[in-house]
């Protein structure tokens, strides 16, 4: 339970981010100017209206009580389930801290340290290749070497996917940013990947519990990855891909941005010729290329990850093994009808598997051994 104070302190930076009018900037000149939320819903309605920027309809709005109502619901939300509200004046990621438009306040539910030394954004299309997805995978892989490192991305379908499971699998910190609520996991089907991730690095918004993932949610959630990480990476993006708008935020940031060159006639990789064409970002081949232009190259890792060379499967995964060993490709019907398994039992092995890095995801629901 939390002391008095903090209790309080916590229910009001809450109350301030639902006063429609007033965002991150509005809200971070009022902290300045009050010192503190409880201050700012305290203080004379005169005095609030003479602040720089307020003016009586934005004043009026933080005295009205579905504000503290809405308030009231997120903070017994957040107690619940045990969510930790990272404050920007207090305990949010410091590199975000920095940026001018860093949300008031963050949830945050896992165990990352998301002031890592050395922090990769892994960013990209939603309908990767085989060869964004090879980038990808070969690039945590080498990265995962580098000692104290946090991979951040979107949880969204395609590259980002494959980041965060690639690096739960090397053991890896990963943070997901959404754009939604805890309440939720979007899309649907990474609901156990969320799980594996909050246990071994956490998921992060800015949205309060009922926040639907609306378009309009997910630019704002893409600042977020940009301006928490040293340096962003795009795989493979389209000319208005989001994984575009990440890296122009973290340039505008003043971090590095870096893009995998692709095929001149390939539009997921068009992107990212664009970004390296007009010298928004350094070219990136293979992880030496990051690590070179980041000058982490003396911050390898002393003692080599051990590989386990003896794996007890259980009786869902050997069949699901026995199969893959067989062919080159295996669709997921065919594991269905081969295996028995419910397909709610099948999809969570099947991750499992994918997590320890004994198999791999291909475009169209089919499997193969890594």
């Amino acid at each position: 339970m939390l002391p008095k104070e903090e209790h309080e302190e916590l229910y009001y930076q809450l109350a301030l981010t639902m006063v429609p009018g007033i965002g991150a900037k509005m809200g971070r000149a009022l902290l300045d100017h009050f010192g503190s939320a409880k201050d700012i819903f305290k203080c004379p309605l005169k005095d609030l209206k003479n602040a720089e920027g307020i003016g009586e309809v934005k004043a009026r709005a933080v005295r009205e009580a579905d504000v503290q109502r809405q308030a009231e619901k997120e903070l017994a939300f957040v107690l619940k389930n045990n969510v930790q509200v990272l404050l920007l004046n207090k305990n949010a990621p410091k590199r975000l801290s920095n940026c001018s438009d860093a949300p008031l306040l963050l949830f945050y539910k896992g165990n990352a340290n998301l002031d890592a030394e050395r922090v990769v954004a892994i960013v990209g299309t939603r309908k990767n290749t085989d060869y964004g997805q090879q980038l990808t995978e070969e690039l945590i892989d080498e990265l995962r070497a580098v000692d104290n490192l946090l991979v951040v991305s979107g949880l969204a379908l395609g590259i980002d996917a494959i980041a965060h499971k690639k690096s739960v699998a090397a053991g890896i910190a990963n943070v997901g940013v959404l754009g939604h609520g805890l309440d939720r996991v979007y899309p649907y089907s990474h609901q156990a990947l969320a799980r594996q991730m909050v246990e071994h690095g956490g998921v992060l918004t800015e949205f309060p519990s009922g926040t639907l993932p609306d378009r309009g949610n997910f630019p704002m959630r893409n600042r977020i990855v940009g301006g928490m990480s040293d340096v962003t990476v795009v795989v493979e993006s389209s000319v208005s891909g989001g994984a575009l708008i990440t890296a122009k935020m973290a340039a505008s940031y003043n971090r590095e941005v870096m893009a995998y060159p692709g095929r001149v006639n390939d539009s997921r990789s068009a992107g990212c010729n664009d970004l390296i064409r007009c010298n928004m970002a350094h070219m990136i081949t293979k992880a030496d290329d990051l690590l070179q232009l980041m000058n982490w190259t003396d911050k390898k890792k002393k003692k080599p990850v051990q590989k386990q060379l003896f794996i007890n499967f259980t009786p869902e995964e050997q069949q699901i093994v026995d199969l893959l060993q067989t062919k080159d490709t295996v669709h997921s019907d065919e594991l269905f009808h081969h295996t028995g398994l419910p397909s709610s039992m099948l999809a969570a092995t099947l991750l499992g598997l994918e997590m320890q890095g004994l198999i791999k995801t291909l475009p169209g629901k089919n499997y193969r051994m890594a």
